[in-house]
C-alpha cells in the first residue's frame, strides 16, 4: 500500500540535489575510475574533517565498517564485544564476523542507547570470554553517554568502536559522535542522514596505525598490489558513492537541523498525549535519524495511521537476543528494559523533505488516536 505520508523517502533526497548528484556522477564516468579513485580520497578527508578526526577509511557498508575496526582493533576469534540488543542485527553480525563473541547489556530507556550503569556491571562479570571491546551505538540520532562509556572501558582496558550508523553530524559535550572512540564506524545505506544511492560505510580514527590497518583490511591486505601483508578483505566504497556522498555531506548540517525542526513540531503536538516521546540528554545534540514514540497501544496506532495514509515502522521488532538466528546462544545481562522498549515504539515519519505541516499533520492523527 502507498503511503500518503512515507515512513522514509530516499527518493526525495535524491531528487532535492539531482542537479548536482547527476553531474558528480557524469564526472565519474567519464573519467574512467571507478573504484579507490580520486573521489574516495577526497571524500575521505571531507569526511574526516567534518567530524574532527584525523582518518577516514572509505568501505563497502557499515557492517563491513565495524567488523573491519573491530579487526584494526586485533579482536580475535573467542574474545568478547560488549555492546546493546536493541539494535540493528548488523551490530551483533559484524562482532561475529569477526570471530568475536557478542555480550548483550540493556539500554536506558530515556534514549534506547546503552545504559552505562548496565555497561558496569557488564564488565565486572564472567562471561566465560575475555571481554576486549565495547561497541556504543548511536541509535535513532541520540548519542550513547560517551563519557561515561569511556571511562568504564578506559578502567577496564577495552577498545571502544562508536555504531554511528544513524548518529552523522549528532554530538554530545560539544564533540561529535565518531571522535570519541578508539574507532567509529558509519553506514552510508540511502535513508541514513548521510545517505549514498547505494551500499557504503567509512572508519573514522585519530589513530593513524588503526587506520592503516583498515586501509589494508579493506582490500586484502595489499600494501603492494596482489600481494597480502595481512589477511583481508574485499570491502571498497566505490568512486560513485563518493562522489554522490560529497555532494550530500554540504548539506548533512542542514538537513540535520530541518530533522530537529520536524522535531520540534511532534513534541509540540504530542507532549499533552499519553505517548511516550523521544528524551534528549541537555548535552547532546540529537539528529532525529528516526522519531520515536512509545505506546502501549503502538499496533493500533501504527493501523489507525496507516488507515490515514502515514506510514510507520519499527525500529526493531525484536531485540537481537530473541531472534531465530541468535536466540539461546548469546551471553546477556538482564534485558527488561529492551524488552518492554520493543513492544511499544514506534518511527514516525521523519525525513528532511518532509514539510513541517506534514509532521504537523501526523502529529495531530497520532493525538487524535491516543485520545479516543
Amino acid at each position: 500500500m502507498t503511503m500518503r505520508i512515507p515512513q522514509c523517502d530516499p527518493k526525495a533526497s535524491y531528487l532535492a540535489h539531482k542537479v548536482e548528484i547527476d553531474a558528480a556522477i557524469g564526472a565519474v564516468l567519464e573519467r574512467g575510475r571507478y573504484i579507490l579513485g580520486p573521489e574516495v580520497e577526497a571524500f575521505e578527508r571531507e569526511f574526516a574533517a567534518y567530524l574532527g578526526v584525523e582518518h577516514s577509511v572509505g568501505v563497502a557498508s557499515g557492517t563491513d565498517a565495524l567488523t573491519l575496526a573491530l579487526r584494526a582493533c586485533q579482536v580475535k576469534a573467542g574474545d568478547g564485544v560488549l555492546t546493546v540488543s536493541h539494535t540493528a542485527v548488523a551490530t551483533v553480525a559484524a562482532i561475529e564476523l569477526a570471530g568475536a563473541v557478542p555480550v548483550l547489556v540493556d539500554i536506558d530507556p530515556a534514549n534506547f542507547c546503552v545504559d552505562s550503569n548496565a555497561l558496569e556491571d557488564a564488565v565486572s562479570r564472567d562471561w566465560g570470554v575475555p571481554l576486549k571491546a565495547v561497541i556504543a551505538v548511536h541509535l535513532y540520532g541520540h548519542p550513547a553517554d560517551m563519557p561515561a562509556v569511556m571511562a568504564i572501558a578506559r578502567s577496564h582496558g577495552l577498545a571502544v568502536i562508536e555504531d554511528c550508523a544513524q548518529s552523522h553530524g549528532a554530538s554530545v559535550c560539544g564533540r561529535m559522535t565518531g571522535a570519541w572512540g578508539d574507532m567509529a564506524a558509519f553506514s552510508f545505506y540511502p535513508t541514513k542522514n548521510l545517505g549514498a544511492l547505494g551500499d557504503g560505510g567509512a572508519v573514522a580514527t585519530n589513530d593513524p596505525r588503526l587506520a592503516e590497518r583498515v586501509r589494508l583490511l579493506r582490500e586484502y591486505g595489499w600494501r603492494e598490489r596482489y600481494v597480502s601483508s595481512l589477511a583481508g578483505m574485499n570491502s571498497r566504497l566505490d568512486e560513485l558513492q563518493a562522489a554522490i556522498l560529497r555532494v550530500k555531506l554540504r548539506y548533512l548540517d542542514r538537513d540535520n537541523a530541518q530533522r530537529r525542526e520536524l522535531g520540534s513540531v511532534y513534541n509540540k503536538v504530542l507532549t499533552d498525549t499519553n505517548l511516550g516521546l523521544p528524551g534528549t540528554s541537555e548535552a547532546a545534540v540529537h539528529v532525529y535519524h528516526q522519531y520515536v514514540v512509545r505506546s502501549a497501544q503502538r499496533d493500533r496506532l501504527r493501523d489507525w495511521l496507516r488507515e490515514q495514509g502515514v506510514g510507520t515502522l519499527i525500529h526493531y521488532p525484536q531485540p537481537v537476543h530473541t531472534q531465530p538466528a541468535y536466540r539461546g546462544r548469546i551471553p546477556h545481562a538482564g534485558l527488561d528494559r529492551t524488552e518492554a522498549a520493543v513492544r511499544e515504539i514506534l518511527s514516525l515519519p521523519m525525513y528532511p523533505e518532509l514539510t513541517l505541516e506534514q509532521a504537523s499533520e501526523v502529529g495531530q492523527l497520532a493525538a487524535a488516536f491516543s485520545g479516543r
